[in-house]
């Protein structure tokens, strides 16, 4: 539960309580502390008519099912839910065409990312223009392997949608928001080339890939592309983003926390570096901070009634699954392939997208 003296009480409920669930819950405690409830099932917690608010975070092939349960059900919740919104396109498109029938609930997609401090920062400098009509966005993500979760679920596409959807959703999610536009072809390469490749469960080795390249095309003449590496533990920065326009250039850097911009004309010795820090955030957790800031923000947009939309809404969740989708098909046939042939038809996508 969360409230202040002057607002009334917003009542939480959590589907899913393994790591991601557990963070949504530390960071709720630090807005709130109150008594909580244990339920068996999602439906039971539905059905208890407890909840205002219901935080999403079970397994990915898990999310499509209890949405709907979610959006169907007679009493309004509104709902944030951990990326991906879905593990396939068409389910994406599902949930979004049945929460367009429910105009008294709110779906916030757990994008994330956008919180983190220093992206907050570059994203700020980025929509001031200062950097020009933005050109290129670059983004390198070398990390350490998928961490082992409840039965192994994200060992397999199956069940996690690829590794381009379930973990590259969110930098697919950022490039479409530094270039101001959507996506229209996607060309991409990866494998799995040193991860999981000794594990075996039920009979079956891992088929989830380990790195990528991949290039995203934007209907404004912009192009984006990501650099994943999953068996890249030693890396002082483990998320490292650029991006370019025809003025300047601004680069973000996690964990360090650290913003870099400068321009053309004032060259190498202009460029400006700064620390990231957001002074609201009560708990860095597992991302930063940016779960604490991606909650304070939807608790806005529940209490603007109407007045205030969740700042990552369905279409944002439902178009970086797509381009996910795209590079995970371009990996498979060795071709770019395009929005439109994952979204079934250009006029699905031109009424879903974002405007």
């Amino acid at each position: 539960m969360m409230a202040t003296a002057t607002t009334v009480v917003v009542k939480y409920g959590i589907i899913g309580v393994g790591m991601m669930g557990r963070e949504h819950l530390i960071n709720l405690h630090h807005l709130r502390n109150q008594d909580v409830a244990v339920f068996s099932g999602h439906k039971e917690l539905l059905d208890s008519g407890l909840c205002d608010v219901l935080v999403v975070s079970t397994p990915n092939m898990t999310h499509y099912n209890i949405l709907m349960d979610i959006i169907n059900h007679s009493k309004p919740h509104h709902v944030l839910v951990e990326k991906p919104l879905c593990t396939t396109v068409s389910h994406c498109k599902e949930v979004v065409r049945a929460a367009r029938k429910r105009p008294d609930i709110l779906v916030q997609v757990g994008l994330e990312y956008r919180y983190m401090p220093p992206v907050a920062k570059l994203i700020e400098i980025v929509n001031g223009g200062s950097l020009g009509h933005v050109r290129m966005v670059s983004i390198r993500e070398h990390r350490f392997p998928f961490l082992v979760k409840v039965n192994n679920w994200n060992r397999f596409n199956i069940n996690s949608g690829g590794t381009l959807v379930e973990k590259c959703c969110h930098f697919f999610d950022l490039m479409r928001l530094f270039v101001g536009a959507n996506p229209v072809r996607v060309m991409a390469s990866g494998a799995i080339d040193v991860n999981h490749k000794d594990e075996i469960y039920d009979g079956k080795v891992p088929d989830i890939i380990d790195n990528a390249y991949v290039i995203v095309e934007f209907d404004n003449g912009s192009r984006g592309m990501l650099d994943l590496c999953m068996f890249a533990e030693g890396s002082k920065n483990e998320q490292e983003i650029s991006v370019v326009g025809d003025i300047g250039k601004g680069e973000a850097f996690v964990p360090e926390s650290i913003v870099r911009f400068g321009t053309r004309e004032a060259g190498r010795d202009g460029v400006q570096s700064l620390k990231a820090e957001d002074p609201r955030i009560k708990y860095d957790g597992l991302h930063h901070g940016s779960s604490y800031l991606e909650h304070l923000n939807f608790l806005a947009a529940i209490r603007g009634k109407g007045e205030k939309v969740p700042a990552v809404d369905l279409q944002d969740g439902l178009i970086s699954v797509a381009i996910g989708v795209a590079a995970q098909v371009s990996i498979e046939n060795g071709r770019f392939v395009t929005i439109e042939e994952v979204m079934d038809s250009i006029q699905a996508y031109a009424t879903l997208a974002v405007t």
